[in-house]
């Protein structure tokens, strides 16, 4: 009977403990590093410029050490937005350097790129096919 006793009131003091160390194992796995980044290292911007002149015109530009840059231009839309003339630079894994210019404005974002897929060009025949099916429409009207 004492032992019964005695091992019921360490019940709640056990079921405490487990709580806690499971609490701390969450924890511990939350502040894991993520993503599988090996040997995250500190990039250095090499060149910085800014200019801003509150009016809705602005330009930037960076370039960081690992061949990342960026450059941008803004000018005020005619509804209210900043309208952005700008491109960035990146290596890619295989050595060579990916470039994106873009347009951003009153009709959307706009990217340019020879990494960016685009559509095949029809051939001649569906063309053709589409041409007579919109005179044939126009005709039938």
């Amino acid at each position: 009977m004492f032992f019964h006793l005695h091992c019921t009131q360490h019940l709640p003091s056990i079921s405490i403990m487990k709580t806690i160390i499971l609490v701390c194992s969450f924890a511990l796995a939350l502040a894991a590093p993520q993503y599988g980044r090996p040997n995250p290292k500190h990039i250095a911007i090499v060149r910085e410029d800014r200019q801003d002149d509150g009016n809705g015109r602005f330009r930037y530009s960076f370039e960081a050490e690992n061949g990342i840059s960026v450059a941008a231009v803004g000018t005020p839309g005619s509804k209210g937005q900043s309208n952005i003339d700008g491109n960035f630079r990146f290596r890619l894994d295989d050595g060579r350097t990916a470039e994106v210019s873009y347009v951003a404005d009153e009709f959307g974002y706009r990217a340019e790129s020879p990494l960016i897929p685009t559509d095949h060009p029809l051939p001649a025949h569906a063309i053709e096919q589409i041409r007579f099916a919109e005179e044939q429409s126009r005709r039938l009207g």
